[in-house]
């Protein structure tokens, strides 16, 4: 008959629960992703908004498509760096744009390469100087690169690493929309628009979800072997 130990029972059930409690996590993560999927498409379907001077709450726009029509502001361009694509580094150009009909938007334009022998030499991009017509997708934020300290988010710097809407706003003054455009149409400016998705992952949660829960019963299993092992020694 096996000997249960409460010590060591108690920290088998510890760890258990834990895998157990990190598998279900991971199975939300998962479900969490596809309900975003599912919205995401439905809102791929939909005609886009327009974007003017009245302010689009973030909670009822994100991830829709809009439509915006302005003029580019290149005096406030902001480089986030550490943005590699196809292991290329380089930058995301983010420009505001003046709203025809009032008030700004802050368009994350594309990528451009950085220029490995002087980092703040940018290869050439064209910014339209008439007005323009913008459409893309609707984000909460820029997207974020691993960052130590405030790094290179200093106001007024052109090269940061990361960006937050409120901050930029106090910075320039520009009353702008609480989000950004992630442009996806063209203009033949030399800029790639190739954005990441936002749904990455979602086999993978699976993945660690079946691995955490193999890991409870793994220690369920070790436990009950080392419990055993510990009755038959005692036995002799």
């Amino acid at each position: 008959m096996l000997k249960i130990r409460f010590w060591p029972a108690l920290v088998v059930l510890i760890a258990v629960v834990l895998a157990i409690r990190l598998g279900f996590w991971q199975r939300d993560r998962a479900h969490q992703k596809e309900a975003l999927a599912a919205q995401i498409t439905r809102h791929q379907h939909s005609a886009p908004i327009s974007v003017g001077s009245s302010l689009l709450p973030l909670k009822e726009i994100e991830y829709h498509r809009l439509r915006a029509r302005g003029r580019f502001m290149p005096e406030h361009v902001v480089y986030l760096d550490n943005r590699p694509y196809n292991d290329q580094p380089g930058f995301h150009v983010l420009m505001p744009l003046a709203l025809e009909e009032g008030g700004y938007v802050l368009v994350k334009r594309g990528w451009i390469p950085r220029n490995i022998k002087d980092r703040i030499a940018f290869a050439p991009y064209c910014t339209p100087a008439s007005i323009v017509d913008i459409e893309g997708i609707a984000r909460a934020d820029a997207g974020r690169a691993f960052e130590l300290g405030s790094g290179g988010s200093a106001a007024r710097l052109r090269i940061r690493q990361n960006l937050e809407i409120a901050a930029y706003q106090a910075e320039t003054g520009l009353p702008l929309q609480p989000f950004i455009l992630w442009q996806t149409n063209h203009l033949n400016d030399q800029l790639v628009r190739v954005w990441p998705s936002p749904l990455t992952g979602v086999a993978r949660n699976y993945g660690y979800m079946v691995q955490w829960w193999g890991i409870a019963v793994a220690i369920v299993l070790s436990g009950l072997y080392a419990a055993r092992r510990a009755a038959l020694s005692a036995s002799k």
